[in-house]
Formats: C-alpha cells, structure tokens, sequence
C-alpha cells in the first residue's frame, strides 16, 4: 500500500460513519437544490472519454421513442463524426433526436457538421447565441451542461463534452497529449425522468421565445422517507441556474454534515470564501479533507489562480494534490465514502452562480466505495501541495 492510499486507510477507519440516514439526506437535497429525490436507480461510474463514449452510444442504439443530448461541448471532430451516424440512424428509425449544443463551447464547429444532423432528421438547439438586444450581448449565461437521456428510462451525467480533449487530448498529435482526465455516471432509474425534464427546460429556453430568463423555479416533491429503503442508489438531478447556488450549498451542506472525508476533484477551483470556510472547518474538526487539481489545462490563468487558496486551505489541513497529466477536468466530489457528486459544475463564479449546470446527487454505498478508489489512483498519479504551491 502506497503512502497516500495508507493515510487514507487510517483516516477512515478511526472514526465510525453514522447510520445511513436516506431520509435525511433525500430532505436536504429537496430544500436546499429544489430537486426531485427518487431510488430505485442504478448507477455505473464512467471513467474517462472513452468508456463514456461507449456507453453513450449504446444508449443511442438502443433508444426506441427519444433520443436527448445537451452538452456544452459537441465538436465536428473525429468524436463528432462518430457521433453523427448514430443519431441520424436514431432519427430515421423514427426516434425523436434532439442535440442541443451552447454557441460559445461549441463555436469552432462546422455549419456542414450541423446541417448533416438536421438533413439526417436530427433536431438540433443552438443555445444563445450572440445578441445585442439581449443583456450581456447574450453571452452569459451559457449552457455548460453535459447530459444524454433516452427514453425517460437511462442516460449519462458528468463533466465530459463531445470532443478530441477526451480521446486525444487538447493538442491532437501532439508528443505530449494524452486524453483529459474526467468522470461521468451512468443512471438507470426514476431519475431518468428528471434528467429528461431538465433537459426540456434547457430546449425550451434554447429554442423557444421568451424563455431564456436568467432563472427560472421549479418546485421539486418533498421525499417520501417510507420509499427510499429499496437498497438502490438514491439520486437527485440538480439544475443549476444563474444566482441560486444549488450545488454550492450543497456542497457547504455537505461539509458541515461529514464525519469522515470529504474528497473534491475539481477542474476550474476558484470557490466563495464561505466555501472556502466550509473545507476549511471541516478540516480543523478532523475531516480528511482532499482536493485535486490540474498542475496544467487550457486556461493557465486559472491554474495560477487556484494556487492562491493553497496557504489558507493547507494551513487549515486541507490536502491538496495537483494531477501531472494534461488536464484534470473531472468535477465530482464524495463525502463519508457514500455521498456522491457527478455533473458539470466547477467551483467557481461561473459555475456556481451564472452558467446553466446539471449534477447528479447520488446516495450510494457501492458507488461512494468506487469513487474513493477511483480518487486514490488519481492522487497516485498527482504530486502533493504545499502552501507554497
């Protein structure tokens, strides 16, 4: 056993978990992300662009009355290609295929890459484009979502978009380049059906006049405790919507509530100040608090901003590693091994407080497990921080 991963071991097992306490975890996640609570849902973590490409495609294969796919990302690259056929496949077996896809993350792609999809039957959205009639010229906010649902029954969440960065890396061809590191989930389940909602409160406001306010309510079900015990993963689906901070109060929710570790990748870390404090306390209380970091990506600026928070956080006891690959772009976090977030959101002003996102809140044992293995390896591949960076 590696050092980082003995550490771990010792942590964990000093201090015993409490109870499993669904009910109480469902209550939270209504209140705080205004979010539907279901269980009886099976997930799969996914690892990297490659497996969640596999999965993705199968989905579509098999879809037999919808096909929905959101992402911030969908490039007319090698990925794109690959893409393409099986969508307007799905589309001329009689499928509805929709591809909504945001102006600004995807503005590199082809008209010809568009135009094939909608002459193959495909529907495709174009998320605010620029305007000046709109505020902010309509750049912000943007859809940074990432999401496939098919048939109200199973889809994929997390921070993957359709592009090279996740085969090839962010220089294809390059000596160098190796693929982004990232994670996603795939979700069996009642939660479909909120996945499929969420997806068509993003087209309506893509596609439809006078639905692209900045933010809109939507009332989520208050969980009913007698349901959750089915042993099957528990999930939530969290809208994130300019200036509500769902997924930030439930992260701060989170690290008052942890008893054992909390444990962040993240890939754009540029957190509140009562973020901050929330890991911070965490910490001096005993918490094994982690957090990963890229050491490199595409926006550099971004890396040296986050190497500010290092003296406070580590001061406070907060472990910080940085991955030594080309990019870390995963945004995920899991608390007392059990306690799942998968989706889009980065912690930061963007994604916290002005870009459309979408997580998943996951209550499950098995997949907590996963993700904590998941996070060891990750570390055994990242160099450890001090406060001097």
């Amino acid at each position: 056993m590696d050092a980082s991963a003995e550490t771990s071991a010792t942590v964990v097992g000093a201090v015993a978990a409490p109870p499993y306490d669904r009910a109480s975890l469902a209550h939270r996640l209504w209140r705080i992300g205004a979010a539907r609570v279901s269980t009886g849902n099976r997930v799969a973590l996914l690892r990297d662009g490659p497996a969640t490409f596999e999965a993705m495609l199968a989905l579509i294969a098999g879809a037999r009355g919808r096909v929905s796919l959101e992402s911030y990302i969908v490039r007319s690259d090698a990925v794109g290609e690959r893409f393409a056929p099986e969508l307007i496949a799905a589309a001329r077996r009689g499928v509805r295929t929709r591809v909504l896809l945001d102006w600004v993350g995807s503005r590199t792609t082809t008209r010809r890459f568009v135009r094939g999809l909608r002459d193959g039957g495909v529907e495709v959205g174009i998320f605010s484009p620029p305007s000046p009639a709109r505020p902010w010229l309509g750049m912000l906010p943007r859809d940074h979502r990432k999401l496939l649902v098919v048939d109200g029954a199973a889809g994929v969440i997390g921070g993957i978009g359709l592009g090279h960065e996740w085969t090839t890396g962010a220089r294809p061809g390059s000596a160098d380049g190796s693929p982004w590191r990232d994670t996603a989930v795939r979700i069996e389940g009642p939660a479909a059906r909120d996945m499929d909602r969420a997806f068509e409160r993003m087209w309506s406001r893509a596609t439809l006049p006078g639905h692209r306010e900045l933010g809109t309510s939507h009332r989520g079900e208050s969980p009913d405790a007698s349901r959750l015990d089915d042993g099957l993963a528990m999930v939530a689906i969290i809208e994130g919507e300019p200036w509500r901070y769902r997924v930030a109060r439930a992260l701060e929710t989170a690290a008052v509530a942890a008893t054992r570790s909390i444990w962040i990748s993240d890939a754009y870390f540029m957190p509140s100040m009562p973020l901050v404090e929330a890991l911070a306390g965490a910490a001096r209380d005993g918490v094994d608090v982690r957090l990963l970091v890229p050491s490199r990506g595409d926006h550099p600026w971004m890396v040296r901003a986050t190497r500010r928070y290092y003296p406070r956080l580590v001061g406070d006891g907060v472990r910080i590693w940085e991955w030594q690959g080309e990019m870390m772009h995963a945004k995920t976090s899991v608390v007392d091994g059990r306690y799942v977030r998968i989706g889009s959101t980065d912690f930061n002003l963007l994604g916290m407080a002005v870009n459309y996102e979408l997580d998943a809140m996951i209550g499950d044992e098995a997949l907590g497990a996963s993700m904590d293995a998941m996070f060891e390896e990750d570390v055994a591949r990242s160099r450890p921080m001090t406060a001097a960076g």
